[in-house]
């Protein structure tokens, strides 16, 4: 290459009959007159480029990036697309003049002109559709006019020390037949295409910052959290943390489930806001009647952006659940009621075996999320099975204290029996003691080693585990010498048949009668205790002198209490389909759990 065009000029074979004075003259005017003309306008062309805002969806700024460079070098239509790694094919993003549906949303990358510019990361030049082998798409001719293309690679840096870069094509598409395409329109073409890699590159960054915001603002809160007396509690950590998310991604409500072992059962552990859920919270239900559910638990067959749906490994993206097959007529009426045009569900696995799901109700239409969208969300559900672990671990703790207490109230009178002469006497009474210190340190070595304490459903009697526990919690009072406190008989109809957990059902039961025996005042009270069946329901009720609040009543009934039982307590009624009713009257608080009778 020459070093200036002065040196051009003169070498050139045309112009050899041209005075130095005339060869000088000429250069001047080729610099001053044309070149700064050429090259303003390729500074002009660059920054039209690189001023696409960089805070758009990158669909977006390829749809923007590919209106301007077809206007720019005077095309009739342009498209960009990008490699799939996961699909092996090239996907269009970005069109302009030209349909989504037109070029096609994806073509094969080993047999494509786009899949051949990322191959060989080289510009191709196409002067006739028709006479090109490896053009497949015919048609466009006929139904658009075009029979030139000059496709130019595109390149994406990820920023990541474990991942390429997104490679691309951008095709730009013309009308004449048999065009030649010269260096210098090729050249320009490269320098528009690394801008748009430039604009992407940008956004990348300006994501990954407000990402690291977002991800410090989900740990402090959690630590903050943490830092509380109470512990922590997953339903408040819920409403404090998905606030953080709504400026970034327009979430409207959100929903985490937990996953059954064997894959086939759905929990509903918590929501925001509670009223604008579409489960209810503490529901179980079966994951085969749920398509989307079924879909993100044990994957799809294919994976592919459809008109209503998109179907990603780490997500199910519901573009729109009014059509969509996915959804069913109740979730379209929901949909409509609180105006949410997306349902974004994400999986988060645990050695690879999905056991916690997020399901984000969105307030505006999309069509994809982005990756940093789709790491946040997951970075803040991996947090939230952290809360949930914890919340549970301060729950066995929280109930350690009743079999202890049992434990040492009973063996107590154990040891004190052993000093009778008359041994024999006293063995049945010994025995009996004996085996509730058995059965309370089982429970504690359970709460020991499983994390999830409700078990499977069973069918049980309420009354004979409620009298049960009612004589070990009377044995816990009489130890803590809280010689106030009148203990009645119980009152229990015979077989009273419910359908649930034993273990979740004797935590509630302990905890219930723990907190009325706390709530009874200094000065004395009674206790008392009663089962029975009214119409399809079974009846525990628990009456302890000392009287609620009444503004303490409402945060029960809606499940906003701040206590660690009584959060227990509530967890497992709502999960078993029941009720609580709290009441004062003479003096005393009256709280009544209704489940369901077995049928």
């Amino acid at each position: 290459m020459k070093e200036n065009i002065s040196e051009f000029l003169k070498s050139h074979p045309s112009l050899q009959h041209l005075t130095h004075s005339e060869l000088l003259d000429l250069a001047r005017s080729t610099e001053q007159e044309y070149l700064v003309g050429v090259l303003s306008g390729i500074i002009q062309d660059v920054e039209e480029i690189i001023e696409i805002d960089s805070g758009l969806e990158e669909k977006k700024i390829l749809e923007i990036a590919a209106e301007k460079i077809a206007n720019i070098l005077k095309a009739e239509a342009a498209s960009i697309r990008l490699f799939d790694p996961k699909s092996l094919s090239m996907t269009c993003l970005g069109t302009h003049q030209i349909s989504e549906a037109e070029c096609k949303i994806a073509v094969p990358f080993e047999d494509s002109i786009s899949g051949r510019v990322v191959r060989e990361n080289k510009s191709i030049a196409i002067s006739s559709f028709l006479e090109d082998p490896h053009f497949k798409i015919k048609s466009i001719v006929k139904d658009k006019g075009f029979h030139s293309l000059l496709a130019v690679p595109l390149q994406i840096p990820k920023f990541l020390g474990s991942e390429g870069d997104v490679l691309g094509s951008l095709q730009i598409y013309y009308k004449e037949d048999n065009r030649k395409f010269d260096p210098f329109e090729i050249i320009h073409a490269e320098l528009l295409a690394r801008r748009v890699s430039y604009v992407l590159a940008k956004r990348k960054i300006l994501a990954l910052q407000r990402l690291n915001t977002h991800k410090e603002k989900i740990v402090d809160r959690i630590f903050i959290k943490l830092s509380n007396r109470e512990g922590i509690k997953l339903k408040d950590l819920f409403m404090d943390l998905i606030p953080t998310l709504e400026p970034y991604l327009q979430v409207k409500s959100c929903s985490l489930f937990s996953v059954s072992k064997d894959q086939k059962l759905i929990r509903v552990e918590a929501g925001y806001p509670l009223d604008k859920t579409y489960h209810q919270l503490g529901y179980t239900f079966t994951v085969s009647h749920h398509p989307y559910f079924q879909t993100v638990i044990h994957g799809a067959p294919e994976y592919r952006d459809q008109p209503f749906e998109r179907i990603d490994p780490a997500y199910l993206l519901i573009k729109d659940p009014k059509k969509s097959r996915f959804t069913s007529p109740g979730m379209r009426k929901f949909v409509q009621s609180h105006h949410i045009y997306s349902i974004l569900i994400i999986p988060l696995k645990v050695n690879g075996i999905t056991r916690y799901l997020m399901t984000f109700y969105t307030t505006e239409q999309k069509s994809s999320f982005m990756n940093e969208e789709i790491d946040l969300l997951t970075f803040f559900g991996k947090e939230v099975m952290k809360a949930l672990r914890l919340e549970l671990l301060d729950d066995i703790l929280h109930d350690f204290k009743n079999p202890a207490i049992a434990i040492t109230g009973f063996a107590s009178r154990a040891r004190n029996l052993m000093e009778s002469e008359d041994l024999e006497g006293i063995r049945n009474k010994l025995v009996n003691y004996l085996d509730i210190i058995l059965k309370e340190t089982v429970r504690m070595q359970d709460m020991a080693l499983a994390m999830r304490l409700e078990g499977r459903e069973e069918v049980l009697d309420l009354g004979e585990i409620a009298g049960e526990r009612f004589r070990l919690n009377e044995e816990a009072v009489r130890q803590s010498w809280r010689k106030y406190i009148r203990i009645e008989p119980p009152e229990i109809e015979a077989e009273i048949l419910v359908y649930c957990s034993r273990f979740g059902l004797e935590r509630v039961l302990d905890n219930l009668m723990n907190n009325a025996v706390n709530a009874i005042p200094k000065q004395g009270g009674a206790l008392a205790m009663r089962c029975y069946i009214e119409e399809t329901m079974a009846c525990l009720e628990i009456r302890n002198t000392g009287e609620i609040p009444e503004e303490k009543i409402d945060q029960i009934k809606k499940g906003e209490v701040s206590g660690r039982g009584l959060n227990i307590i509530y967890r497992f009624v709502q999960g078993n389909h029941g009720k609580i009713h709290i009441r004062t009257e003479d003096g005393q608080t009256v709280v009544i759990v209704k489940l369901p009778l077995f049928k």
